[in-house]
């Protein structure tokens, strides 16, 4: 599964003409991007987006200005490695409308801890800040982006 570099300010992509990295904003993730190198439009994150850390996640959570579809996982669960292809799949037909964030909750214990994640994968659906929906277990794309369509 590929997912894309973050960080406190954005999300790390490649410029499809260039090649250069740019950083795309968490807040202007809604707006139209153009590369710092060669001006060409930069697609929204079409991927899954990894949250490193707490800080970064708190980041994403309360600065994006569409639904973020998070996906609480760790790497020795199968039913995770299950749902991570769905999950790709979202976050490709759902690019500049929601935004897929992966958080490991073995190398992020911590919001695992602080959203009770008492099962994986458990996905939930944050808009401006505060979760607005829940659900746990694998899910097929199409039940993921009806819920974040509804967020």
């Amino acid at each position: 599964m590929s997912t894309l570099r973050s960080d406190r300010q954005g999300v790390i992509v490649r410029c499809p003409s260039c090649g250069k990295s740019n950083r795309q904003r968490y807040e202007n993730l809604n707006r139209t991007i153009r590369c710092g190198n060669c001006h060409t439009t930069l697609p929204a994150p079409a991927e899954p987006v990894d949250a490193p850390d707490a800080a970064a996640f708190d980041t994403i959570v309360q600065q994006t200005p569409v639904p973020v579809v998070v996906d609480f996982w760790a790497p020795w669960c199968g039913p995770c490695r299950m749902m991570a292809p769905e999950l790709e799949t979202v976050a490709k037909d759902m690019a500049g409308r929601a935004l897929v964030v992966k958080v490991n909750t073995d190398a992020v214990p911590e919001l695992g801890e602080r959203f009770r994640i008492m099962s994986i994968p458990t996905l939930a659906i944050f808009r401006h800040g505060r979760e607005v929906s829940r659900v746990s277990g694998v899910r097929p794309a199409a039940d993921i982006e009806a819920l974040a369509a509804r967020a």
